[in-house]
């Protein structure tokens, strides 16, 4: 090969990196944060959760609430640490889970003034983020009447509130309905 061949397919080269680069490097990412503002704003912006006016929460990212007058979340594997997201890692067999599933169930049913039978299973084993907002409506309904009694509010508009921030399955058939509760809290807020 001479030089002049080389000199040509290196111009080549250069000219291919600079236009992909441009391409790849800014284009595309500006036309995907675009187009993620103009159809999902909420989303491509942290999905914002606001308490008169003010910023408090990401509906995406469950948060710990103590006092019996919030509605609470499933246990945290991680302490609602984003930084550690992640399960436990205990298998469904290990004693240790078994006795804190056990103790949790205990704690769940005095704390809501329930049957220990009542709790269902998301109330005492921790999603695999560490980190859901959700639960199942069966755990928001042991919930109603704690939080009502706690706030001095009539069960039935507390059941409107938890009707009002729970999700069906998406599409109709994928997953299972949950109760968004940073979004429960927020409106009780």
């Amino acid at each position: 090969m001479s030089m002049t061949s080389n000199l040509r397919q290196l111009g080549v080269a250069v000219r291919v990196l600079l236009v992909f680069t441009v391409v790849l490097g800014v284009v595309y990412p500006l036309f995907m944060t675009g187009a993620a503002q103009a159809l999902f704003h909420g989303n491509a912006n942290g999905s914002i959760v606001t308490v008169n006016g003010k910023p408090v929460a990401s509906d995406l990212i469950g948060q710990e609430y103590k006092g019996a007058q919030w509605f609470q979340t499933r246990p945290s594997a991680v302490n609602y640490n984003g930084e550690g997201s992640g399960a436990s890692q205990y298998g469904p067999n290990n004693p240790e889970l078994v006795k804190l599933i056990d103790q949790r169930r205990q704690e769940v049913a005095k704390f809501n003034g329930v049957a220990p039978a009542q709790v269902p299973p998301d109330a005492v084993t921790a999603s695999g983020s560490g980190l859901d907002p959700g639960i199942s409506p069966a755990y928001a309904a042991i919930q109603v009447a704690r939080v009502a009694r706690e706030r001095g509010l009539s069960v039935d508009r507390v059941k409107q509130l938890v009707k009002d921030n729970t999700h069906g399955r998406v599409l109709g058939f994928l997953g299972e309905p949950y109760v968004n509760v940073v979004t429960l809290n927020a409106a009780l807020a």
